[in-house]
């Protein structure tokens, strides 16, 4: 599967990678961004297989259940209990304490739609849980994926955010806006 992934994404597609996928670290968030379009997920699913690499996202435990639930896991998914006395970022925290290998993908944006600001859960997950963020840019404009090395959060939360902007600088989604 990964030797026909490579030819669909490199030839057919004609994309390229910039940067490497991190694949000596076992836990990390992969904050993915722009998210404009639903092929965002279909080139993450492909990107995945090029890579051959796990990678895992996070859903409401009623995701999970029949007759979803066993593709929602084989893709790489885990049920988040979000009940009001349990909070989407230390849920996932949690996760991450429990996981060996958890590699977790999200879109700071949370929707497909254009926003002025990031929601900042990926950041607060990936600092309650002592992990690294690797950006990751669909740019549909320059047709490549860029990876990020991993970053780790610090005390000066305006800083980071001003890092990982200036990484999705010029970066062009499927869907302009």
């Amino acid at each position: 599967m990964q030797k026909l992934a490579s030819f669909i994404y490199f030839k057919v597609m004609g994309w390229k990678m910039v940067g490497e996928f991190p694949s000596h670290l076992n836990k990390f968030v992969i904050a993915v961004v722009p998210h404009t379009s639903y092929v965002d997920f279909f080139l993450g699913l492909l990107i995945r297989k090029v890579w051959d690499e796990q990678i895992n996202f996070v859903g409401k435990k009623s995701l999970f259940t029949f007759p979803f639930g066993y593709i929602f896991r084989r893709l790489g998914g885990e049920p988040i209990d979000r009940s009001k006395n349990n909070d989407m970022v230390s849920a996932t925290v949690k996760v991450f304490q429990k996981r060996e290998k958890f590699r977790l993908t999200i879109a700071p944006e949370g929707t497909r739609k254009k926003v002025d600001k990031w929601k900042t859960g990926f950041y607060y997950i990936a600092k309650g849980a002592q992990v690294p963020i690797v950006l990751v840019a669909f740019d549909f404009g320059k047709k490549q994926v860029k990876i990020s090395e991993p970053l780790f959060t610090t005390a000066d939360k305006e800083a980071d955010f001003a890092v990982y902007q200036e990484f999705f600088k010029g970066v062009e989604g499927k869907v302009s806006r």
